[in-house]
């Protein structure tokens, strides 16, 4: 029974010292994991500063190619370029308009000669025009031409 004993006794140590060694097992598995978890972070915030480098060296490139008071310039300049070409255009629209009103006074005019033709059986026709008339219409078409010819040629020189 002595041997028993003994053998009992020293199986009950070894499962004692097992149990121990398990336990210093976890607990170095588990310093481990977190000092792998540390070093990752470590590696993360390296990489997140070579960024912030990189992004700070191109804002500080884009900062020396950007120049304030030149671009204010060139947007003022292209605002008054804007507004010349709107009142131009608009002087466009005014002309073509006045154009289109007169093709429509005449095509009125003949309507208006056509229906009275037919009214008097063309007696109406044997009477003698007004040769003044179209000289006139003629004075007035190029005292507003010379007048947008003024106002255009102020505005370029604006």
């Amino acid at each position: 029974m002595l041997i028993l004993r003994f053998n009992f006794k020293e199986f009950n140590n070894i499962v004692v010292n097992s149990k121990k060694a398990k336990n210093r097992i976890i607990t170095s598995k588990a310093q481990l994991n977190s000092l792998v978890m540390s070093m990752q972070q470590q590696l993360a915030v390296a990489k997140v500063t070579g960024v912030l480098q990189k992004s700070t060296e191109v804002m500080k490139v884009v900062n020396k190619l950007m120049n304030l008071p030149e671009i204010s310039n060139t947007m003022r300049d292209m605002s008054m370029e804007m507004m010349k070409a709107g009142v131009i255009e608009e002087m466009m629209n005014d002309t073509l308009e006045a154009a289109d009103e007169d093709e429509l006074e005449e095509e009125a005019q003949e309507e208006v000669d056509k229906v009275l033709s037919e009214l008097t059986d063309g007696l109406l026709g044997l009477a003698k025009p007004d040769h003044d008339l179209p000289v006139v219409q003629k004075q007035k078409a190029k005292a507003e031409d010379d007048a947008m010819e003024a106002r255009l040629k102020a505005l370029q020189s604006a």
